[in-house]
């Protein structure tokens, strides 16, 4: 693996954090391939959600900045990223912090740490991320109030 490709491919998931947090809809769409599957159902489970698993990039990102547009602010952060690279396809792990605080009350907020396993595949000269898996290690607040 050349480093080229270690900073790609953690990258994605970079992209996926920051363009929550700044509502930006084309940075948070390139982190994704567009048959990609985000499943939150192993984090969501903590706290008794049974959320749908996602499929496809348009719908994944529809969901996601829907969920919290006008209503939660986030903030991610991304650490420990491992990564193993065979050809065109890749697998990261990583740890992501995720800060979700309700716009009108910062009061409300959960506090999640979670388990990123992402598989990934090469898209020209850019990592996107084809399978999300998410399992939470530990949460702080309410994720209920954000997340319902």
């Amino acid at each position: 693996m050349n480093h080229d490709d270690r900073v790609e491919i953690v990258d994605a998931l970079y992209r996926f954090g920051l363009g929550q947090d700044l509502k930006d809809r084309e940075l948070f769409a390139s982190s994704f391939a567009a048959d990609a599957e985000l499943d939150f159902r192993p984090a969501a489970a903590r706290w008794g959600a049974e959320p749908p698993l996602m499929t496809g990039r348009d719908a994944i990102v529809d969901t996601i900045l829907a969920l919290f547009e006008g209503r939660v602010d986030t903030t991610h952060q991304v650490t420990n990223p491992r990564v193993e690279v065979d050809g065109d396809t890749a697998r990261l792990t990583a740890l992501v912090e995720a800060q979700h605080l309700l716009s009108d009350d910062h009061d409300k907020h959960a506090l999640l740490k979670n388990r990123y396993d992402v598989t990934l595949i090469r898209d020209g000269d850019r990592w996107v991320m084809r399978r999300v898996r998410i399992e939470n290690a530990w949460y702080t607040g309410d994720p209920v109030a954000i997340f319902g």
